[in-house]
């Protein structure tokens, strides 16, 4: 590294990666015990069933077979008690979350009523067939609009309807915005259900300690210190007494963020036993037991004026939360927020209803709720444009809030409990940044061109706007060691966003040291108190402004002890390269790992007035509120009219995440997060039949986008700096995905436009565009014509 180069802002290569690439990255599954006994899990075949007794005795007796808990063998509370709601909320009428293992009623296909403990996993499957439960079926319901209707069944026996919450979000004089409005157009959306999907699924190990009487449990979370809570909760342990790591996490994306009762039952087993326990979920079990997010159906209109400005929207957004509600009303919560987008809103009423489904509950996944608020007011915007024979560009350029308006109340309150206030943002010079990208001015002598040989391409554009770096708060504690090493340690956790190269980038430029001799210990709650975690892209704005703050008071205390060692006044030490150096005289030196010594004092002297033992410095970054980022997407596709294929030919992003630590690092972010929200788009659909029982289990079934369905992107940044934190930095990880599927649907129906197809659902998947064709009568006239 080349001292004096900046860190901050650079394209450093991922620290992470070498490991990776090479095979020595340590995921649980990687993490073998001796003695070590491996979990299968009992789950329910039924999407709602009253459970009675559970026949364990032939099981037990099975060869390699140390034990088969059911909720009656777990300890405490725990046995009876449903587990904590991670983020309760007024609204929720129907608080209602699962036990650990399921006691009297089962409430989806895949819910846990029993757990078997053998030798190896195959003992454990083998006896796990063997387990056999009282299941006496219940009618069931799969979908959220029959749910919410008269005379529906109920998704748990006990409630007298499946509605868990409403409330509205709203403000200005909505009635009056279309009264007195030149149009008002309306649409019907629907958007699917579809989850992570993370290359790694979950997995648990834990380990008892007796000597330390200590719970160590490594799991692949995107939130140890949340897991670490949960679990000190649930069995009654003091938090000091369980150690929550997560080691290399193979991707998160927001499922993982949840606490699920297998971490749970896994740590109250090796507790009771005295033996490690080891659950690695398999595909199958994450289909059907992983959190997922959607459906969600909305009915929105929108007022405008003649010249297409907005004067209004309202509407209905009805959510699927399935049989529990884990995460509270989070996702509906920020869909209803997110949808005024980057643009005046004078007036804004949405009435939400979460309903109760025999479903696996719904929790973020990338993007949390925004994707689909994006979708409808995006789908609004193109509606608007088509009607009054706008430019759909010029329709939005003519709404955006402007960057003098900064910061904009918004007039609602967002999920962070504050005003929802944008900080910064030029969404106008962003759009017009990805419009230049993506050649949008020559884009109607392409579509011309192609027309005239037979060949359908279409453009979309689609803006967002993302509220990132959500509070409480995290942590970052920085130490110089006697070796001259830095070791730092957060509550923030690495699933391959980065995390430790960002925050060594930032250390590195604040401590003037080497990248290379950081040594950081990330999502491990035995090295720092507190923490939070990964969810909602917050880490660079906390973890990262906590790194900063730790840093500069870390500097100051080595400036301050430098001085005395060198004889120097402190504003004539420079400290680079690992060392500090007087800038006068003969310029002697001193290294970390000397200064380091010297904060310890001599063993039976006093320390001098001021001083305090070691350079170290722990900081909690607590955001004032949410920080916002936003961006544009315009796409570029061609369909195949006869067989509804789609080929994305150009993909343009203008992406503003405030000072960027590593663009490198927010071009792989943005990049993924449009894989994934082309999966969205086109690809995913978790179905389910009139039963809740799940249709797509596989991915036979359940469809993802190939290499060769993703195009490399054009990126631009934008970057307006945000005044909330230290570094003026936003979130990254979901703008890839929020606007996509929205860009993605008004391409394909603009290709399709000659035929006047319209569309308002995802996924947009081959078949659904022949049918809209084959309605429209398309292959009829290419018959006569033919």
């Amino acid at each position: 590294m080349n001292m004096g180069v900046k860190q901050f802002g650079a394209r450093v290569a991922r620290l992470e990666d070498p490991a990776l690439l090479t095979g020595r990255g340590r995921y649980v599954d990687d993490i073998k015990l001796p003695g070590m006994l491996y979990a299968c899990f009992v789950r329910s075949p039924h999407a709602h069933a009253r459970l009675g007794a559970i026949n364990t005795e032939i099981a037990r007796q099975m060869p390699g077979v140390h034990a088969v808990l059911t909720a009656d063998d777990l300890p405490g509370a725990m046995a009876t008690s449903r587990m904590p709601m991670l983020v309760p909320n007024a609204a929720i009428a129907a608080l209602r979350t699962q036990h650990c293992l399921a006691r009297e009623e089962v409430c989806y296909v895949g819910q846990a009523f029993a757990v078997v403990l053998a030798e190896s996993r195959y003992l454990a499957e083998d006896a796990a067939s063997a387990v056999f439960a009282d299941l006496d079926p219940l009618s069931a319901v799969s979908d959220c609009k029959a749910a919410v209707q008269p005379g529906s069944p109920v998704a748990h026996a006990d409630l007298p309807d499946n509605v868990a919450s409403t409330f509205k979000m709203a403000y200005g004089d909505v009635s009056a915005a279309f009264a007195g409005a030149a149009h008002v157009f309306r649409e019907t959306l629907f958007q699917h259900r579809g989850g992570g999907m993370a290359l790694e699924t979950r997995g648990v190990v834990a380990q008892y300690d007796p000597v330390g009487d200590m719970l160590i449990v490594w799991s692949s979370t995107q939130t140890p210190h949340i897991g670490r809570r949960m679990i000190a909760d649930l069995l009654g342990r003091s938090a000091e007494k369980v150690r929550v790591v997560a080691p290399d996490v193979g991707g998160g994306f927001g499922p993982k963020a949840i606490f699920y009762p297998e971490e749970a039952v896994i740590a109250a087993a090796a507790l009771s036993l005295g033996i490690p326990v080891k659950w690695i979920e398999d595909r199958r079990e994450h289909f059907l037991c992983a959190t997922q997010e959607r459906d969600q159906h909305w009915e929105v209109e929108i007022a405008v004026d003649e010249e297409g400005r907005i004067q209004g929207v309202r509407g209905n957004l009805l959510h699927d939360t399935g049989a529990f509600v884990p995460w509270g009303v989070i996702m509906p919560y920020i869909a209803a927020a997110t949808m005024p987008g980057p643009y005046v809103l004078p007036a804004y009423e949405l009435d939400v209803t979460v309903a109760l489904t025999n479903k696996v509950a719904t929790t973020p996944v990338r993007g949390a709720g925004r994707p689909q608020a994006v979708f409808a007011m995006e789908r609004l915007m193109d509606r608007v444009a088509s009607e009054l024979a706008i430019d759909p560009a010029e329709v939005r350029r003519r709404n955006f809030i402007q960057p003098e308006q900064m910061p904009y109340s918004v007039g609602l309150t967002f999920r962070d409990g504050k005003p929802l206030i944008y900080d910064s943002g030029d969404y106008p010079k962003t759009q017009a940044e990805a419009l230049t990208l993506a050649r949008y001015d020559t884009f109607p002598a392409r579509q011309a061109e192609a027309l005239r040989q037979g060949r359908y391409l279409g453009i979309g554009i689609a803006n967002y706007v993302e509220g990132t770096g959500l509070g409480p708060f995290e942590g970052v504690t920085i130490r110089i060691q006697q070796n001259g090493k830095i070791a730092v340690a957060t509550g923030a956790t690495n699933q391959g966003q980065g995390t430790r190269t960002t925050l060594s980038q930032i250390v590195a430029d604040r401590l003037g040291c080497r990248i290379e001799d950081i040594e950081m210990s990330i999502g491990d709650t035995g090295t720092i108190a507190n923490g939070i975690g990964a969810f909602a892209s917050r880490q660079a704005v906390n973890a990262g402004s906590s790194a900063a703050m730790a840093a500069d008071v870390v500097r100051q205390q080595m400036l301050k002890l430098a001085a005395r060692a060198l004889g120097v006044p402190e504003a004539e030490i420079a400290i680079e390269d690992g060392r500090a150096t007087a800038l006068s005289g003969n310029k002697p030196q001193i290294g970390f790992g000397d200064l380091a010594r010297m904060s310890q004092g001599m063993p039976g002297f006093s320390m001098l007035a001021g001083d305090q033992p070691g350079l170290e410095h722990t900081a909690y970054f607590t955001p004032p509120q949410a920080s916002y980022c936003s961006g544009t997407h315009v796409v570029e596709i061609e369909v195949d009219i006869e067989t509804g294929a789609t080929r994305i030919l150009d993909y343009s992003v203008a992406h503003d995440s405030g000072n960027i630590i590593n663009p490198l690092i927010v071009d792989g972010q943005v990049q993924g997060g449009v894989a994934h929200g082309i999966g969205n788009a086109m690809f995913e659909f978790m179905k389910y039949d009139e039963n809740a029982q799940p249709l797509t289990t596989t991915f036979a079934d359940y469809l993802m986008p190939m290499a060769t369905d993703v195009p490399v992107c054009r990126i631009a940044h934008v970057e307006t700096p945000s005044p909330l934190n230290p570094l003026g930095v936003k979130g990254a990880g979901e703008g890839g995905t929020i606007p996509a599927a929205a860009a993605i649907v008004s391409a394909i129906e603009n290709a399709l436009g000659p035929f006047g197809v319209r569309f308002a659902e995802t996924p947009l998947t081959p078949e659904r565009i022949v049918d809209a064709l084959a309605e429209a009568g398309v292959y009829r006239r290419i018959v006569n014509d033919r």
